[in-house]
């Protein structure tokens, strides 16, 4: 008991305490929300005026900060293998999906086993995925293009995965971290180019050629033809945000988390734009750059290559799925069904959104001489 003691307080004496603020805070913020927003969701569809998506995301809250203080407190060698075995086990789950899996609205994207609720398994390999790609670009080979070569055949699985779900979203998401890393791991930059140029090639045959994904052609088409009658739920969401002005209609007096489904999960910058105001979503996108900033500038003072591409894959995918989130509710983005990182109602999301934070903040504590 004493030893565990002496852990605990050697990790609350060496952990970023202004990160792990910010990360509680957000997480709370989410919490709040759900509170005042999605009371009348479980009216309407549950006919009782119980919180039910208010407990849910409390048990959801509490399970996340349990698994980010396990993750920032665990030793760093040990981190890195227990990063490889969640990964297989993880990377498991996705291929499971196709044959186990629940299909809503025409997608395959979530299992629901015995032993565990239903979940979306890419939320949970996406952090693993950054550890085991950040391990994959720090490999010593005299081949110099080797790891590069190895990360991609590392990466097209994943994304077979997500492309046969189909889930464009997360497949965009995958592979814009991928680049990011690649770019800083400090490759070549005509080289970098061509991996970007492939890409961009790859998803848009998808797109434009399989039928598969005849779904995304319509979204994208809606997208630009802003009389499409597939606008409703990005009118809606823009409706909602306008209506809202710069404070806000007040507490309980939004309509959008009634009018289209999953508002608080794809649309919740929307629903918090409608209720509290533009001036609360600015001050919470600013809380999303000063979490950045921070995790940026402790990049800096570290020598490790590893511990450097794996916070700048976690503090990427944050940005990167903020700022498809936002971009999709104020109408510069297609519909892609992307969470808000910390804030989003959903267990998988907020899961993944622990785990980044624990390997944030585990990879940021104050080194011991």
């Amino acid at each position: 008991m004493i030893n565990y003691f002496d852990n605990f307080y050697d990790w609350w004496k060496n952990v970023d305490k202004f990160l792990l603020f910010l990360i509680l805070s957000l997480f709370l913020l989410g919490l709040f929300f759900s509170l005042v927003s999605t009371s009348l969701i479980a009216s309407d569809k549950l006919d009782t005026k119980s919180y039910y998506f208010f407990f849910k995301h409390s048990a959801y809250i509490t399970l996340a900060i349990l698994i980010l203080i396990f993750f920032s407190f665990l030793n760093q060698k040990i981190l890195k293998k227990f990063s490889l075995i969640l990964f297989l086990i993880t990377f498991l789950s996705l291929m499971l999906v196709p044959f186990l899996g629940i299909e809503v609205k025409g997608s395959k994207r979530w299992l629901d086993l015995l032993f565990l609720p239903r979940f979306q398994p890419i939320e949970i390999v996406k952090p693993f995925f950054i550890v085991m790609l950040s391990l994959m670009l720090t490999i010593q080979n005299r081949q110099l293009y080797f790891k590069y070569f190895l990360s991609t055949l590392f990466l097209l699985p994943i994304l077979i995965l997500l492309v046969n779900q189909p889930d464009i979203g997360q497949t965009l998401l995958i592979a814009m971290v991928w680049l990011a890393l690649i770019f800083v791991s400090g490759i070549n930059i005509f080289v970098f180019s061509i991996f970007f140029f492939l890409v961009g090639s790859v998803i848009s045959y998808l797109i434009i050629y399989i039928p598969k994904f005849e779904y995304i052609k319509i979204r994208l088409l809606a997208f630009l033809d802003s009389s499409s009658s597939n606008n409703y739920q990005a009118e809606k969401a823009s409706d909602a945000i306008i209506n809202g002005g710069f404070f806000g209609r007040g507490i309980g007096e939004g309509t959008l988390n009634s009018r289209i489904p999953e508002a608080h999960t794809d649309y919740i910058v929307s629903v918090i734009s409608e209720e509290f105001g533009a001036i609360i979503v600015i001050g919470i996108l600013f809380l999303y750059l000063i979490f950045s900033y921070r995790v940026i500038q402790k990049i800096n003072f570290l020598d490790e290559d590893l511990s450097k591409l794996i916070l700048t894959g976690c503090v990427s995918l944050i940005l990167l799925q903020t700022f498809i989130h936002v971009g999709v509710n104020i109408r510069i983005l297609p519909t892609t069904g992307m969470t808000l990182p910390f804030l989003s109602y959903g267990g998988s999301s907020i899961v993944s959104t622990a785990i980044i934070s624990g390997l944030i903040l585990n990879l940021t504590k104050r080194k011991l001489d």
